[in-house]
């Protein structure tokens, strides 16, 4: 299960990678447009940069998620013990689940609005990035969990060390 997921991370490094890369072609014909007289403005490039923006934002949550670089507020120093880092990273994790399936949930709903909607200049249905919430929402979801897997795994071979 880890193998699998930590191959479909590596696909969505790859997938973050080439959206920002593709970001610089509107953003970039944005400011040639603005700064000089060798491009017309296109109104549609500020459209697709913010769809990919949206989808580099939430792939980017999903990897953070994965690697545990996610951000959290450490109200307490370090555990050092093995029942005190379970509780610390397992309260951080049960924490990022409730949240993820909150927006899988209502993200699910999020996305049939979307669906109902057309941008202004592109045409584009805004399923294109309203889907990315649920999305987002399960995957964060699972990672989470097989990380809060790995936790109790973690905690369960230090008590057996120690017994």
């Amino acid at each position: 299960m880890e193998k699998a997921i930590d191959t479909f991370c590596n696909c969505l490094r790859v997938t973050l990678g080439v959206l920002v890369a593709a970001l610089a072609i509107p953003v970039g014909m944005q400011v040639i447009a603005r700064y000089s007289g060798f491009l017309p403005v296109y109104l549609w490039t500020e459209e697709l940069a913010t769809f990919i923006f949206v989808w580099i934002v939430m792939i980017g949550s999903m990897v953070a998620v994965w690697d545990g670089t996610h951000f959290d507020v450490q109200v307490l120093p370090d555990a050092t013990s093995p029942l005190g880092i379970l509780l610390q990273k397992g309260v951080v994790l049960v924490l990022i689940i409730a949240f993820a399936l909150v927006f899988a949930w209502y993200g699910i709903e999020y996305a049939k609005f979307g669906a109902l909607q057309h941008s202004t200049m592109m045409r584009a249905n805004k399923l294109v990035t309203f889907v990315s919430v649920p999305l987002a929402g399960a995957v964060w979801a699972v990672f989470a969990l097989v990380r809060l897997k790995q936790v109790i795994g973690v905690y369960r071979d230090s008590t057996k060390v120690t017994s």
